[in-house]
């Protein structure tokens, strides 16, 4: 069995405004993360979300994109500034991005 890392982003399918995502930007965002890591995966249906930020609602249409990379720091430190560049590409206010431990069997 190997230990690994999982990243797995919600990367939005609207900007903030409502404005619909252009599938480039997301396929970009794909293939860059291939490239460097050597696989990724995503899920095709419509992940919905709300959230509150400084009193205004958000309603979100997002993908999970999951990556399985080995357990360093400097994969940690990547997702760290990948998600302000995130953030940036997709003019959010916030990029969700979670973590944790998966043994692959």
């Amino acid at each position: 069995m190997n230990a690994l890392r999982r990243y797995e982003i919600l990367l939005p399918l609207r900007f903030n405004d409502g404005q619909s995502v252009p599938d480039a930007l997301i396929s970009d965002t794909l293939i860059e993360l291939e490239n460097r890591f050597g696989a990724v995966s995503w899920e095709t249906q419509i992940i919905r979300g709300r959230w509150r930020h400084e009193e205004e609602i958000y309603s979100d249409d997002l993908t999970r994109v999951v990556i399985d990379v080995e357990d360093l720091v400097e994969h940690r430190e990547f997702f760290g500034d990948f998600k302000e560049q995130l953030k940036i590409r997709f003019r959010q206010v916030e990029i969700y991005m979670a973590t944790h431990l998966v043994e692959v069997i």
